[in-house]
């Protein structure tokens, strides 16, 4: 198998995974059985090699069980991603790890549709329960 070096290094795949994050907020869910749909059509993030602007969507869906996230407290944590040195695929998850830490969703599905930067655009998709075989070995 080819590999190219890219420049990338273990600490670029690392960055902005060892931020302290707010914690979020949340309220007694006073129902059962419903989805909730969260979007920031503008959430943005800081690439952790070159140091340019990530633009994106961002979307939550989960289904509540005893807590439901409170949105300004929600829209405040998000806000730390605007001038973190991040990957894109680790924001959805650490976005998703945050969320399930703080609500206990019966299930939840956080995805990052970034804007192309250099032609590409990328679509990460984070789930919860994540599959059992899905940690790289």
């Amino acid at each position: 198998m080819r590999t190219q070096n890219t420049g990338y290094t273990d600490d670029h795949a690392k960055s902005g995974l060892d931020h302290v994050f707010p914690s979020i907020d949340t309220w007694q869910n006073q129902f059962q059985g419903y989805e909730i749909l969260i979007d920031d059509p503008e959430f943005t993030s800081i690439c952790p090699k070159t140091g340019l602007p990530d633009f994106g969507i961002l979307t939550v869906r989960y289904m509540p069980r005893e807590h439901c996230l409170e949105l300004k407290s929600f829209k405040e944590y998000l806000f730390h991603y605007r001038n973190l040195g991040i990957f894109q695929e680790n924001i959805a998850n650490q976005v998703l790890n945050d969320l399930v830490k703080a609500t206990d969703p019966v299930w939840a599905v956080v995805k990052g549709d970034f804007r192309p930067r250099g032609g590409i655009s990328t679509v990460v998709t984070a789930t919860y329960p994540r599959p059992t075989d899905s940690k790289p070995s």
